[in-house]
């Protein structure tokens, strides 16, 4: 998508906070630090529409952003920050469980992966839950330009595997740096979100 028009609409610490909108809404899942606000930001064009922090587990809410008027984008905190207190990660469970279950205009979550690693026990679990309440997920394996091209269909191979892939799931391939992926993944976001093959 080249021409793409984006708004911040708000943050929200908990449910109550969320926008009143009836727009299809996709969520960004993932890791902490796994670049998810890179990629919102490479998907739009605007360099800084989401902030990127130094300090994995910083933002604990649920950041929206319109979409050319049809769409919106919840970037949502990332999870596996294991120096956050206890009481914060016990609100961010109840944060993104009460926004992944309760949300009717919810179409589908984008979950990142970087690609360098092995799937975490979080990531797993994460994957699982999407599959329990049948929610579309579009798999992006990000920092992809931080791997060698010979090393990279080993790592793909390793995840799939990890993550128990079946034939009809795939994976996203994505960089914020080179762009790569960034066509197919508009194109996947856009089937998700009901909106067929509109591009402006």
């Amino acid at each position: 998508m080249s021409n793409v028009s984006a708004l911040f609409l708000k943050s929200a610490f908990k449910p109550d906070q969320f926008p009143d909108s009836s727009l299809p809404e996709i969520a960004f899942v993932g890791r902490s630090n796994v670049g998810k606000s890179s990629l919102i930001n490479t998907l739009t064009n605007i360099k800084k529409l989401a902030k990127t922090s130094s300090t994995p587990g910083k933002t604990q809410m649920i950041n929206f952003f319109k979409i050319n008027e049809s769409l919106v984008f919840a970037d949502l905190p990332g999870y596996g920050f294991s120096h956050a207190p206890i009481s914060i990660k016990k609100n961010w469970r109840v944060l993104i469980e009460s926004y992944l279950k309760g949300r009717s205009n919810l179409k589908g979550a984008i979950h990142c992966l970087d690609i360098r690693h092995k799937p975490t026990e979080l990531d797993l679990k994460m994957k699982e839950w999407f599959d329990h309440y049948k929610t579309p997920t579009i798999l992006v394996l990000t920092k992809a330009d931080k791997i060698s091209k010979g090393l990279r269909n080993q790592k793909i191979k390793e995840i799939s595997k990890n993550l128990e892939l079946n034939d009809k799931e795939s994976l996203i391939i994505f960089s914020a740096k080179t762009r790569e992926g960034k066509k197919d993944l508009w194109k996947s976001i856009m089937r998700v979100a009901g909106l067929g093959s509109k591009t402006t």
